[in-house]
């Protein structure tokens, strides 16, 4: 069983920064794209930035551009989410995502992941 674990959230002025991290555990052969969403209330769960499995590649929403970057550390399973310059529209919950192909006793399994989800909230 893979989880993802979120860490980082919190509450923080305009004009501040956040990163945000999100480790995978358990049995891991390896992992793909990783990303973050975000919720806002009442809404459906957005892409803010997206990674591919070597790093090359990241995507970003037009909201975020210039201000967030993705990063990851195949070493620790690990993707993080640095958020810089937030405003209070960054509020929001923020979930992690991963494709994850895991060690089984029958050989390996594929499936798309999430966090359980972290508060950001930028207010003054």
């Amino acid at each position: 069983q893979v989880q993802l674990v979120e860490s980082g959230g919190g509450l923080v002025q305009p004009g501040e920064s956040l990163r945000l991290s999100c480790a995978a555990a358990g049995s891991i052969f390896s992992i793909n794209d990783m990303g973050w969403y975000r919720q806002y209330p009442g809404k459906q769960r957005e892409l803010v930035a997206s990674i591919t499995s070597g790093g090359g590649t990241s995507h970003y929403a037009d909201s975020v551009k210039g201000r967030f970057t993705i990063s990851r550390d195949n070493a620790k399973n690990t993707v993080y989410l640095q958020m810089n310059s937030l405003k209070p529209e960054d509020t929001a919950v923020y979930y992690c995502n991963a494709d994850v192909v895991a060690r089984v006793t029958f050989g390996r399994i594929r499936s798309v992941l999430w966090g359980q989800g972290i508060q950001v909230t930028v207010s003054s």
